[in-house]
């Protein structure tokens, strides 16, 4: 009896399993691994431009000591103790035991090292680079009228017809807008924009729209080469992207006996047929992930590239204008796809994107003066680019190596072991938001 009742008790509880799984089906089924999305460096690997990559090294060289000259400008005389140049070690990507000593040392025909009476170390600019700087100056007041149109453009662009200052700040150098844009620059053409403060922060509005700025360098270009009369207002355009590709670049490679395409050739001719909304249209329409809103993002982002001074600019600088121009969540999947239109390299902490139709090998087609000044700027840094490493992108780079490795006399450039109460009591550096210093504390660098 006792057996039979727990045959029962066993049953029931095999129909009540039974029964659970009917109802919650879910509950049993397996896992779903979660796939595991490739790196930018994986996907994109296989189909690196050299030339690029080498105007990609270029940059890093610059940027880098223009922003020690950006800082340099801000002193009295343009001199200061190196101890003070340490807070721009974020910026330029040094980790010990590289100095901003070490740094400042490698170009002695642009800065000037010395020690004074009480051991102090100390650097400036050298009669050459001041020369340089009184350069720029004028030509960023020459370059003046066309950076106003391209902002004003970038803001006919944006959805609201507003972008944040903080957002367009990141553009500065790379559009060849002056050192006081925020407090001068953005009051001086009330006929275009005026700045205003909302809740959230300072913002760049419109004053008014300019029907013969609301029209893109492709229809500009296309217009040149046939003749044909420009639309009054921005409508729908069926003009092809220009595209590029390496010389020896092959449309696909094979892998473990399979062939893999980087460009599927019958997709980006589908792709150049589509017929899409000019940047300067009424986007809100659209529906996102459609071909109209994909291919009308990669025309917002062929105009803002062809706004910047050497076509290129750093990826994150793109992604933080989705809302404002109405772009996809997963923009760097858009660039990677359109390969030929764009080129993404990896190179460094930070991706940075190209515009191919722009070069020619590792230079651009057109240079303004601008682009030409910062050439003399890296001739005196005596950087020639040996091109080394050029095909890995996890080891130190050549750039690298050139304008970070130690010199010999490490006693000359010991600035950690001065006295800081030979420091200047005040910090002249302050901390300038259009330059990226991570959370480095000014303190730590300026004491009493």
């Amino acid at each position: 009896m006792h057996a039979a009742c727990s045959r029962n008790c066993l049953s029931d509880l095999l129909h009540c399993q039974r029964h659970w799984r009917c109802r919650c089906p879910y509950q049993l089924s397996p896992a779903r691994g979660m796939t595991r999305g490739r790196s930018v460096k994986d996907r994109s690997k296989k189909k690196r431009v050299h030339a690029l990559e080498v105007a990609t090294e270029r940059w890093k060289v610059l940027s880098k000591v223009l922003a020690v000259v950006d800082a340099l400008k801000k002193e009295d005389e343009h001199v200061t103790p190196l101890k003070r140049l340490e807070i721009l070690r974020p910026q330029l990507g040094l980790v010990k035991p590289h100095k901003v000593a070490h740094f400042v040392r490698r170009s002695p025909h642009l800065f000037e090292v010395c020690r004074d009476s009480r051991g102090v170390m100390w650097a400036g600019l050298s009669p050459q680079a001041e020369a340089l700087v009184e350069e720029e100056a004028r030509l960023l007041e020459d370059h003046s009228p066309v950076a106003v149109q391209y902002v004003t453009r970038m803001l006919m662009m944006s959805v609201d017809r507003r972008l944040p200052v903080d957002k367009i700040a990141h553009f500065r150098r790379d559009m060849g807008l002056p050192h006081d844009f925020r407090t001068r620059w953005v009051h001086m053409f009330p006929e275009h924009f005026r700045l205003v403060r909302l809740e959230d922060g300072e913002y760049l509005e419109l004053i008014s729209w300019d029907p013969t700025w609301a029209v893109t360098e492709l229809e500009k270009k296309a217009s040149v080469s046939t003749g044909d009369a420009i639309a009054s207002s921005p409508g729908e355009l069926s003009l092809p992207f220009p595209m590029k590709f390496p010389p020896n670049f092959t449309t696909y490679y094979r892998f473990r006996g399979k062939a893999h395409h980087y460009v599927k050739m019958g997709n980006t001719d589908q792709f150049q047929k589509v017929t899409y909304l000019s940047p300067y249209a009424e986007a809100k329409g659209l529906t996102p992930g459609s071909p109209e809103f994909d291919k009308r993002a990669v025309a917002v982002m062929h105009e803002i590239l062809s706004f910047m001074l050497e076509k290129r600019l750093v990826t994150d600088h793109l992604t933080h204008f989705r809302r404002e121009f109405v772009m996809p969540q997963k923009l760097m999947r858009l660039l990677l796809k359109h390969y030929g239109i764009f080129y993404v390299s990896e190179r460094g902490k930070r991706l940075s994107v190209f515009l191919t139709e722009a070069y020619d090998g590792n230079e651009l087609i057109e240079k303004c003066p601008l682009v030409r000044w910062r050439e003399k700027l890296l001739q005196l840094t005596g950087y020639r680019g040996r091109l080394k490493n050029l095909g890995k992108v996890d080891v130190c780079s050549d750039s690298d190596e050139y304008l970070l490795g130690h010199d010999d006399d490490d006693d000359v450039l010991d600035v950690e072991s001065e006295n800081p109460d030979d420091i200047l009591d005040d910090c002249s550096i302050s901390d300038d938001s259009e330059m990226d210093l991570g959370d480095a504390d000014a303190d730590e660098f300026c004491r009493d």
